[in-house]
């Protein structure tokens, strides 16, 4: 944590930083910034605080960042940095609260301090067995055998706190993101010399020996062992593997980064070691962006080495061009990852998946009930992997964003300034469902639904009213809305897989079984759409 700032008690800012704001509908709408000083929180707490008071009647947006400079121009650049914010220091929370009323702004304001101030009193303790709180990775390290530090700081403070868990012996993951390149690679010079491993930075997934790490979920334990610099990625081919009935052994992240070509794979490539030197581990699966191309030739060569079966999914690269042999499978699709690794396991013929016929049968019918003008495939997502995935789908079929066909990250930076993550709180995506369903263009739009640990409780419980009251909207403008969506997750999680599919097929949308499944129907639906846009009707030739 950050040091050198004089303690003094949390206040909020002078009252003249109360404000009015026009909203895009014309209407003022009442705004309040304030400086919380010298309270640090971690991103995942920041959301959640944020996600509670946003849940209030009335309460349009809540902006809860720590004052760092990166934070401060992503705020500056969506127009949210007020400058009474200015003065906010790294070790500083800004807060930025908008309400229909004065009255439901201060409402909101107590509620975001006795939410903070809160967590403080709780933290800080007191009373008969008191002991003072773990402030450092030092007190940590000596108060406990811990063995790995969870590591969430503001990005120019994370490397230094990583590099001290790794002079105290001890494995990192490191959630923390706007970590500088050279920086990453410093730490995983140092971690290889030492023979520990750095998750991250920007790791938002991981499970070792089934304690689970950030975004994760429930799944079974088993032979399966999981290298991935995907979040979103990593947790579907996890959970897929659950499905088809088999379990994980570790599941271990790497951060985006790690593929690329100044840090060589790094923690990718350790990783790999570390499975192939555990008896537990059977079968390896590997889950990535497209690496470097000198990156992805030393993993091949390195797995060839290993000889223990091996998956490996480099979403939207070529496949090698050398052959490979027989105990290496690539997979080109999420679902076709897990589906690899579990037939790997259980010594089956692999065979990539393709659209079933009654997908297939279930495009077509939904494409006869769309208005002349829907032809538009929209993708909105709130994880990235999921969106990369369907947009390699749809671009294979023709279906690019020209023509409107397009797949959103909704929990890219760009639509997170100012709120929580769409995984904690949906409100941005159903305002862009609502949006979607207003485009007389749109055909069909899919939404995944993410279940796990630091997930929203009921997500998809939460998108239901916006589901069906889009449909609603679209049946009464004489056009059909397609809706498909997937649930990533297990039965095991805290949100329940049937539960969340059950929600949504009450709403009216179309549950498939996997991202790759989704994101195939949905292609199909447009590129039908196109075809019969093309092909003249009897009226037009008459």
């Amino acid at each position: 944590m950050p040091s050198g700032h004089p303690m003094h008690p949390i206040h909020t800012v002078p009252a003249q930083h109360h404000r009015c704001t026009e909203s895009t509908k014309g209407i003022h709408v009442p705004v309040s910034v304030s400086i919380k000083p010298n309270l640090y929180k971690d991103s995942v707490a920041l959301m959640r605080i944020g996600q509670l008071v946003l849940a209030q009647e009335g309460v349009k947006r809540v902006t809860l960042l720590m004052g760092t400079p990166a934070n401060k121009a992503i705020m500056a650049a969506s127009g949210l940095l007020d400058p009474a914010l200015e003065a906010a220091r790294p070790g500083d929370v800004m807060v930025s609260v908008e309400a229909d009323t004065a009255e439901l702004l201060e409402t909101a304001l107590a509620d975001v301090a006795a939410q903070l101030e809160g967590s403080q009193k709780k933290d800080e303790g007191g009373g008969e067995g008191f002991k003072l709180p773990l402030r450092s990775i030092c007190m940590a390290r000596t108060r406990s055998d811990a063995v790995l530090a969870q590591i969430s700081v503001p990005g120019p403070y994370a490397a230094g706190e990583a590099m001290k868990a790794l002079r105290a012996g001890m494995h990192v993951f490191l959630f923390s993101d706007n970590v500088p390149l050279e920086q990453e690679r410093a730490l995983k010079d140092v971690a290889a010399r030492k023979g520990l491993l750095v998750m991250g930075p920007d790791c938002g997934t991981a499970i070792i020996r089934g304690t689970p790490l950030g975004f994760a979920n429930v799944v079974r334990d088993g032979a399966i062992g999981l290298v991935g610099a995907s979040g979103t990625g990593l947790q579907e081919v996890s959970s897929q593997i659950d499905t088809l009935g088999q379990g994980i052994r570790h599941a271990i992240g790497t951060g985006g980064r790690d593929v690329y070509a100044e840090i060589g794979g790094a923690t990718m490539r350790q990783a790999i070691d570390l499975l192939a030197a555990d008896a537990a581990t059977r079968v390896i699966g590997i889950v990535s962006k497209p690496p470097a191309p000198e990156v992805a030739e030393r993993i091949f060569e390195q797995l060839e080495a290993v000889g223990k079966p091996a998956v490996v999914l480099f979403l939207g690269a070529e496949a090698p061009a050398r052959k490979l042999p027989p105990h290496i499978v690539v997979a080109t699709t999420l679902f076709d990852a897990a589906a690899g690794a579990v037939a790997l396991l259980e010594g089956k013929p692999y065979a990539p998946s393709r659209q079933s016929e009654e997908s297939v049968r279930a495009a077509q019918h939904e494409v006869e009930r769309l208005a002349p003008t829907q032809r538009a495939v929209r993708g909105l997502y709130s994880g990235g992997t999921f969106a990369s995935e369907a947009q390699i789908l749809w671009n294979r079929l023709g279906l690019g964003a020209q023509d409107g066909h397009e797949a959103v990250d909704l929990g890219d930076d760009e639509y997170t300034v100012g709120r929580p993550h769409p995984m904690i709180d949906p409100s941005a995506r159903l305002e862009h469902i609502e949006r979607e369903a207003a485009d007389p263009a749109t055909a069909v739009i899919v939404l995944d639904v993410v279940l796990g640990y630091a997930g929203h409780e009921d997500p998809a419980g939460a998108l239901a009213p916006a589901i069906a009251a889009a449909k609603a909207s679209c049946a009464k403008a004489g056009r059909h809305l397609s809706v498909l969506a997937f649930v990533c997750g297990t039965e095991r999680d805290p949100q329940r897989l049937s539960v969340q599919q059950a929600r949504l097929r009450e709403a009216g949308a179309l549950v498939l079984p996997s991202s790759t499944a989704a994101a195939r129907m949905a292609g199909e639906i447009g590129l039908r759409a196109a075809a019969r846009a093309k092909k003249p009707t009897l009226e037009a030739v008459k």
